[in-house]
């Protein structure tokens, strides 16, 4: 009998449950009609297009996910830096990276200042078809890309990052 195969929005769904508290946090990256909120980094949505590839675009502007073990940097073990492909901040040090064999990068926590939480409103349906109605998304905070997700599994909160939506610069960190 083999495994069954999960994909990233049921891994999520299914290790995310403590992110139905959440409903609280304020969507960073809903342009929400006189919240006052700007990005420092902002562009057209041909800007946008033109500056990044079509799957890129689906994940960084559009919220989509890649396909798991897709990007070298779900297994990446070099020194340095990983930035944000749509703006070029420094998001997470892989000093910080972890590994628990999923298929997307994890870290335990980002570099100060760097990524804005907002609500996923996608629904999520969980190994034991328990309804997750959101869960936490990270988000670049000087463009407001898409980035993953924050979770927690176990007693640890992790950020679950696609590849696509990251440059790596190696080097000490």
């Amino acid at each position: 009998m083999t495994a069954p195969t999960l994909s990233r929005r049921v891994f999520l769904g299914s290790t995310a449950i403590a992110a139905l508290g959440a409903a609280q946090i304020r969507t960073a990256a809903a342009e929400t009609p006189g919240d006052g909120f700007q990005y420092e980094i902002t562009r057209s949505e041909a800007e946008w297009r033109a500056r990044l590839s079509e799957a890129d675009y689906n994940i960084l502007r559009k919220g989509g996910t890649e396909e798991k073990f897709s990007s070298p940097y779900w297994n990446a073990h070099d020194d340095g830096q990983y930035a944000c492909k749509g703006c070029d901040l420094t998001l997470y040090s892989s000093v910080w990276q972890v590994y628990p064999d999923v298929g997307w990068a994890f870290f335990r926590h980002a570099e100060p200042n760097a990524i804005l939480m907002g609500i996923d409103g996608n629904p999520y349906v969980g190994m034991t078809d328990i309804r997750v109605l959101s869960i936490i998304e990270a988000h670049c905070r000087r463009c407001g890309s898409h980035l993953g997700h924050i979770l927690t599994v176990g007693k640890t909160t992790l950020h679950c990052i696609n590849g696509a939506a990251l440059n790596f610069t190696t080097g000490p960190v």
